[in-house]
């Protein structure tokens, strides 16, 4: 049988189908990426910017603080003033979701108890975001991102 040469078409051929591979693979996942998560979080930055200090203010002079926990089947989100005393507010309203997708996200409907705010939620394991704006009867804002995590 004859030996076969390594040629410099082959070397090409190798070398070629390597980096295609790479190519390859790194444009599915770039696709992935952006397909999957569109990473906005405001539709105008220049005009969120503007208004930022503001929007801090006017949060910050309400004392107001949230967390969010899960049990027996709720999703219990807490909101308290300066002194740890709940909170009822005028208008809430909260976006839950991942927070690399948008695929679960869902608008709770909370009810207040007096004490806490909760809704029926079963959250799969992993991690969460939970999204509120809250609004004082004088309609001063209050918005949280608060992460939470369930374990599996």
């Amino acid at each position: 049988m004859a030996e076969r040469k390594f040629t410099g078409k082959h070397a090409l051929a190798v070398f070629v189908g390597a980096f295609g591979v790479i190519i390859a693979v790194n444009l599915v996942l770039a696709y992935k990426a952006v397909a999957t998560f569109p990473g906005l979080e405001v539709k105008n930055s220049y005009v969120a910017s503007q208004e930022f200090n503001e929007k801090l203010q006017e949060q910050q002079s309400l004392g107001w603080d949230a967390d969010v926990e899960t049990k027996g089947g709720l999703l219990i989100l807490r909101i308290t003033d300066a002194q740890g005393v709940p909170v009822r507010v005028a208008e809430l309203q909260a976006v839950v979701g991942r927070a690399t997708h948008m695929r679960e996200d869902f608008s709770p409907d909370f009810t207040f108890d007096g004490v806490a705010y909760s809704t029926p939620a079963i959250l799969g394991k992993g991690n969460w975001n939970v999204r509120i704006v809250a609004r004082d009867a004088d309609g001063a804002e209050f918005s949280r991102r608060i992460p939470l995590y369930i374990k599996g």
